[in-house]
């Protein structure tokens, strides 16, 4: 069985972070192993308290991954001290890990800032440039790229920007902001950002949007089932493409809990057991 890493926060409402994450990589069919860096309490209405770990115990977690399960594909999530971003990407580096996607949680899509402006700077400075593909909304790409995105062809110029300075491929997550559900793959050439990226591969991954409030957690979901998807051996316009059409599935079930937004059904491609299968 291919096996896949979340890095990432504890969601106690169990819709998005560590919780959507596992979910996601159980219904790719991967064994799903987590390092949590920080704890939640919060519910679908929202968060209402946080706690870090230290990164000297967030550094013990990842150490007891990589020596004795090591993961086929690593997901990265919201990480708001530059400490324990250093502390990722060191052990990253130690353990020469392979297929990174990293979601910058950064941003609201309300605009509000979600980390500080020194742990910004530690994510541009030492956990993009391992990733092989990170996942920016619009207003993440924004501060990324210093460009204001209003266009398609917004998304296009900023998303070649990230990638040439970053030397990395960038999923560009459209949303409502800019179109209903289309995302945009920038992929460099082979080159590196230091001799000057200029060629790009471009895919654009057309989506169907869901009439579903209950939207908590996409972020986290996509980001890792394209990590999933990349630890089963697919290329990354391949996982992207099974990733959005999974998000679409887990968003067009109807799940509707609690009293705000509610989580998604991440389980709706697990065929219901049977009393056979039950009791055997």
């Amino acid at each position: 069985m291919r096996t896949a890493l979340t890095i990432a926060g504890s969601d106690s409402s169990g819709g998005a972070g560590i919780q959507a994450d596992l979910k996601t990589m159980l219904a790719h069919h991967v064994y799903g192993m987590s390092c949590i860096t920080a704890l939640t309490a919060q519910n679908t209405t929202g968060v209402t308290d946080i706690m870090e770990v230290t990164p000297e115990f967030l550094g013990a977690q990842l150490d007891a991954v990589f020596t004795d399960i090591r993961p086929d594909a690593v997901k990265i999530g919201m990480v708001s001290g530059s400490a324990l971003i250093r502390k990722i990407a060191e052990k990253l580096r130690e353990y020469k890990a392979e297929r990174i996607v990293v979601d910058p949680v950064m941003v609201a899509t309300s605009g509000a800032r979600l980390i500080s402006e020194d742990a910004i700077a530690t994510l541009k400075e030492e956990l993009i440039p391992l990733a092989t593909v990170i996942t920016p909304n619009i207003p993440e790409a924004e501060v990324l790229s210093r460009i204001t995105i209003t266009t398609e062809e917004d998304m296009v110029t900023a998303g070649r920007k990230i990638a040439a300075d970053y030397g990395v491929a960038v999923l560009m997550k459209g949303g409502h902001r800019v179109n209903d559900a289309n995302d945009l793959l920038i992929e460099p050439s082979a080159e590196t950002a230091e001799q000057g990226i200029s060629e790009f591969k471009e895919t654009w991954f057309h989506g169907i949007r869901i009439d579903n409030p209950n939207t908590h957690g996409t972020g986290c979901t996509l980001s890792s089932a394209i990590a999933s998807n990349l630890a089963q051996g697919s290329s990354l316009p391949d996982a992207v493409k099974h990733a959005k059409e999974y998000l679409t599935g887990a968003l067009a079930a109807g799940l509707d809990l609690g009293a705000g937004s509610g989580p998604m059904d991440h389980g709706y491609l697990i065929t219901e057991p049977t009393d056979e299968l039950l009791y055997v």
